[in-house]
């Protein structure tokens, strides 16, 4: 039997099509002019070719900013994914604390990165800081404005209590798509804790261990707001990661053509790291999904 296809539901569509194209479609075509020509205003282009993609391939600053930027998030995977995962398997199961804690949990990923930002720049204030008096206090010499490794202290932090709550929900749903009856099993074969969550627990967590990994490192890698609130990327060029300095040189000194590549390069290394992320841990996911039968 012939299946009726209406092609008119593509108009339901359009509307949501001329939004994105204006909100993201225009405005990349837009990079794409400026990294491939140049302006000396008045609406003038001239063909600069790849001079801006050249530039900023040999480019110190931006070989500087990739490396903090490559080590920002790679602390902060191997910081939130664990810690996630091991908050996730001490919550409540069910019952009123269940809610409690995961009201409590979602409670941080509510606030704005602005707020955030604000919240640990006060917080760590040594004059008026909570943070930043109590350590002062203890005899320690902290202060994120000159010392590069208190500004980086500082921003971390920042960011695994931000974002800690989100590796940890997604690993809660994944624990409460478990039957029960492997628990019982595992009870049966007197497994150990550590045989539960290797063989029950973890496989089943590996599809949203993905998302987790793919949602974190994608933020982590353009971070700006936050740490740019903290500490506008000091002391000096401590914190100044990829998206900072990325505004520094199209905003701050309106260098629109190697912004415009720096751009389009910053997007395709965060498209080929994800794919590479993807990739591996499917692979992964494929090549160990049948669960042994002794534990």
């Amino acid at each position: 039997m012939d299946k009726t296809v209406n092609n008119k539901a593509w108009l339901l569509v359009l509307p949501v099509l001329a939004i994105v194209a204006f909100s993201a479609v225009l405005p990349l075509m837009t990079v794409v002019n400026y990294a491939f020509n140049d302006t000396f205003g008045n609406n003038e282009f001239f063909w600069a070719g790849l001079e801006w993609f050249d530039e900023m391939i040999h480019s110190d600053r931006l070989h500087a900013a990739l490396g903090r930027q490559a080590l920002f998030s790679a602390i902060i995977l191997a910081i939130e994914v664990p810690l996630g995962i091991f908050v996730a398997l001490n919550m409540p199961k069910k019952g009123f604390w269940a809610s409690f804690c995961l009201v409590a949990m979602a409670l941080p990923l509510l606030i704005p990165f602005n707020v955030v930002g604000t919240i640990w720049q006060i917080f760590g204030r040594v004059d008026i800081g909570l943070l930043g008096r109590t350590l002062s206090g203890l005899g320690l010499d902290y202060n994120y404005t000159n010392d590069p490794i208190d500004a980086w202290v500082t921003v971390i932090v920042m960011d695994v209590w931000h974002w800690t709550s989100l590796v940890a929900l997604l690993c809660y749903a994944g624990l409460q798509s478990i039957p029960q009856a492997y628990y019982q099993a595992a009870r049966i074969d007197q497994a150990s804790r550590w045989a539960v969550f290797r063989y029950i627990e973890l496989p089943k967590m590996k599809g949203v261990l993905l998302i987790a990994v793919l949602l974190r490192f994608m933020d982590s890698f353009m971070i700006y707001t936050e740490p740019f609130v903290v500490t506008g990327g000091g002391p000096g060029n401590a914190t100044t990661f990829l998206s900072i300095d990325l505004v520094k040189m199209a905003v701050g000194q309106f260098d629109l053509g190697p912004a415009a590549a720096f751009s389009l390069m910053y997007f395709l290394v965060i498209l080929l790291v994800s794919w590479v992320f993807y990739t591996v841990m499917t692979g992964m996911d494929r090549s160990q999904s049948d669960i042994p039968e002794g534990m």
